[in-house]
């Protein structure tokens, strides 16, 4: 029956309607904030890769007084945060999160790991070897049977 995966999607509840209400207008009530960490290579994450490529594993991200445009969807969410003081947009998908914390009251949830497949490794073409030539840019042809034995 799977009673774990469905429990920790039932959680996965949990942080999507916590979202919802932070999303709402007023945002969230004081004093809470939320820590939300996620898997960086999971499938479906996206934001700008200078930000994801500091974060090669996990990234955690905190919901509290500058965050705009929270767009908690019914699989994912995004949310836009200053980073070394310029905004950008991340999205991550539900089951890419590990961890959502409120410390404001001692509220917390952990959820497995999703899979991450890594990323086909890009192989580059070796170059081509260039042909020789003389000076009239043709190649030189060179005929076998002067070694051939006779």
């Amino acid at each position: 029956m799977q009673y774990e995966a469905m429990a920790q999607d039932a959680l996965r509840g949990v942080v999507k309607a916590a979202l919802r209400k932070a999303a709402a207008p007023g945002g969230l009530p004081e004093p809470h904030h939320l820590y939300i960490t996620f898997k960086t290579q999971a499938a479906g994450v996206s934001g700008p890769q200078d930000l994801l490529g500091k974060y090669p594993d996990e990234m955690t991200i905190i919901l509290q007084h500058q965050y705009w445009d929270l767009a908690p969807g019914e699989t994912f969410f995004s949310v836009t945060l200053k980073f070394g003081g310029s905004p950008k947009r991340l999205s991550v998908p539900y089951a890419a999160v590990t961890r959502f914390y409120d410390p404001s009251v001692q509220f917390a949830l952990q959820f497995e790991a999703p899979d991450i497949v890594p990323p086909e490794p890009t192989v580059e073409p070796e170059p081509e070897p260039a042909a020789e030539t003389s000076g009239d840019e043709a190649p030189k042809i060179i005929s076998l049977d002067q070694f051939r034995k006779k």
